[in-house]
């Protein structure tokens, strides 16, 4: 983005979206790898960064962005939030043997229980729900919700997220971060909105999400793998403090190591509404593909998902 120009709200859902999914197609050939690995092999930014491996395709999308894309076209299909819906979205999926799957998520999509248990169910036996994989399919619903205003927003979020995480940890921060994407949106500073944000956390749940959403906090900090809810989004709300352009913030993010993919989606897409679609570079998302196992073969390409991103921000199917 070019210093005075203009980005449009719709602009940035798009990036938002598009941006999530770039993240994620970057940091998966990386995943559960070092700390530094992505600027090893890539010490200078530029062509072949969209490399695939580890099962990947170069440019493919993982679980984060296919479930993120069933979450976006259920709130189009359905005119807004249908729970039922967007559980049975998930189940099809799910049954369709994607290539990758969280654990948790696969369990309780497949244990056989209503759309309004099964997630609680699973945390009463197991009592750890509190990973990010609610977090990381959350740039749709954020675009969709954010022009509902804050309240709406966030209660999306939770509502969301507790489909297939019972522990109230993986709805507050997905809420959190419904909230910092709306703000960006509108073209505010969303770093700016997280004390006001945090104020609206569980109080359960507020000191931790204070703790790595400190403008002082590094990842290096963190007590957590990245794959819980929390360092997650701190990981992600890092990257776009500390770091500046599209590209640099992707890439510091991917460099934490670790659950890379989904860190990098949610940094993707908070960066995508800050700094809008011409910050990311065309090299990341000519490659770019979303395929939906369950739904027929489709793949979304680059338009299909910019196509998304525009309905889900009017909300017009």
């Amino acid at each position: 983005m070019r210093s005075g120009e203009t980005v449009t709200a719709g602009e940035r859902a798009v990036a938002t979206v598009v941006g999530a999914a770039v993240g994620d197609a970057l940091g998966a050939p990386f995943e559960f790898g070092p700390a530094g690995a992505f600027s090893g092999r890539f010490p200078e930014p530029g062509a072949g960064e969209m490399c695939g491996g580890g099962g990947w395709d170069p440019g493919e999308a993982t679980d984060d962005t296919q479930m993120a894309v069933l979450v976006g076209e259920s709130l189009l299909a359905r005119g807004g939030l249908d729970l039922p819906d967007v559980f049975d979205r998930f189940r099809r999926w799910a049954a369709a043997d994607p290539k990758d799957i969280g654990l948790q998520t696969e369990d309780v999509l497949t244990n056989g229980m209503p759309w309004d248990t099964a997630a609680a169910a699973h945390f009463r036996v197991n009592q750890r729900a509190a990973g990010n994989g609610a977090l990381m399919r959350a740039a749709t619903s954020a675009v969709y919700f954010a022009r509902a205003g804050q309240a709406a927003t966030m209660d999306a979020a939770r509502r969301i997220a507790a489909l297939t995480h019972g522990d109230r940890a993986a709805w507050e921060g997905t809420a959190v971060y419904h909230e910092l994407v709306r703000q960006a949106l509108a073209g505010g500073d969303p770093l700016a909105a997280v004390p006001e944000a945090l104020a609206l956390v569980h109080p359960d749940h507020r000191p931790r999400y204070a703790t790595v959403l400190d403008p002082g906090w590094h990842p290096d900090e963190a007590t957590e793998f990245n794959g819980a809810v929390w360092p997650c989004l701190g990981s992600a709300v890092w990257a776009v403090h500390t770091t500046s352009g599209f590209v640099a913030v992707v890439r510091a993010a991917i460099d934490l190591g670790g659950d890379t993919d989904t860190v990098a989606a949610v940094t993707g897409g908070l960066a995508g509404a800050v700094h809008g679609p011409a910050a990311i570079p065309a090299r990341w998302t000519e490659p770019l593909h979303v395929p939906l196992p369950g739904f027929g073969g489709r793949v979304l390409r680059l338009d299909d998902l910019i196509g998304l991103a525009r309905r889900l921000g009017d909300g017009t199917d």
